[in-house]
């Protein structure tokens, strides 16, 4: 499975736009596009949103004990 960091610079590159030209086109500052691309951690989820919505998705908060619950099920 590919990381945030991947998948965005992948299918940014696939529509031929540069870091600056997304940010514009997803309503976020350059340096989110840049944190995002190099994998930094400490993002905003609300932002990481908005550039994922470029591509029709989304990320949610996942409770992990839940998760793990209901794989062992």
């Amino acid at each position: 499975m590919k990381d945030l960091a991947e998948f965005v610079k992948d299918r940014r590159k696939s529509v031929n736009l540069t870091q600056q030209e997304f940010a514009e086109r997803a309503g976020v500052a350059l340096t989110v596009i840049r944190k995002i691309e190099q994998g930094k951690t400490n993002l905003n989820l609300d932002k990481v949103n908005l550039v994922l919505a470029m591509f029709g998705h989304t990320l949610v908060p996942v409770d992990l004990k839940k998760l793990n619950e209901n794989e062992t099920r």
